[in-house]
């Protein structure tokens, strides 16, 4: 699968990606596009606003575009608001519930976390970062990673956490309550434009 290893931050802030993943940039970087003109007005064609948004939504859950595509595919086949049902399906991501949870600073952290076997659910490893979080489930941290977690709780703040998810730091748990409706997800999302680029 292809790895995209050169400068994120810089990649982030060409598509206006202002979730960056990383708690501790979020409000020093600037949110204008790189280079010498990225401050510049410039007349985006339709094509390239659908693309942005499209790029915008997968950035910030760092998925690949193979993934993306995966997931825009299923979410359509449901029964449902095809849009809702992707953010929801990508909010569900397990690196990304041990990130929204404050157990790890970035998601990039997380999925870390995840692959390295730190994160239990339902009492069973799981090292698949794209594990797909249903209602119910329980997540907590294995015995022998409890030290290394804790170390990196401290400097989270802990109403971080979102309101579908409960967590007990103490006890290094985290209760996948529900599925998050969409007005608790992020209202800068315009999703509308990914189901137009696909649809086309």
């Amino acid at each position: 699968m292809a790895r995209y290893t050169g400068p994120t931050n810089k990649l982030f802030r060409n598509y206006g990606v202002t979730d960056l993943s990383n708690r501790k940039l979020v409000s020093s970087l600037r949110q204008t596009a790189s280079g010498q003109h990225g401050a510049a007005r410039k007349k985006l064609s339709d094509y390239a606003v659908h693309l942005n948004e499209k790029q915008k939504i997968r950035l910030t859950y760092l998925v690949s575009e193979k993934q993306f595509a995966k997931y825009y595919h299923k979410a359509a086949a449901k029964k449902g608001v095809t849009g809702t049902i992707l953010l929801q399906m990508l909010e569900r991501r397990l690196d990304n519930v041990v990130f929204r949870a404050g157990f790890a600073a970035t998601r990039k952290q997380a999925r870390q976390i995840v692959n390295h076997g730190h994160i239990l659910v339902n009492g069973k490893k799981v090292d698949i970062p794209s594990f797909l979080v249903s209602a119910g489930d329980v997540i907590t941290v294995k015995t022998r990673s409890a030290d290394f977690i804790k170390s990196v709780l401290e400097p989270i703040d802990a109403a971080m956490a979102p309101v579908w998810m409960t967590v007990d730091r103490e006890a290094q748990k985290i209760t996948f309550d529900r599925i998050p409706e969409r007005e608790e997800l992020d209202p800068e999302f315009k999703e509308q434009l990914v189901i137009e680029y696909y649809s086309k």
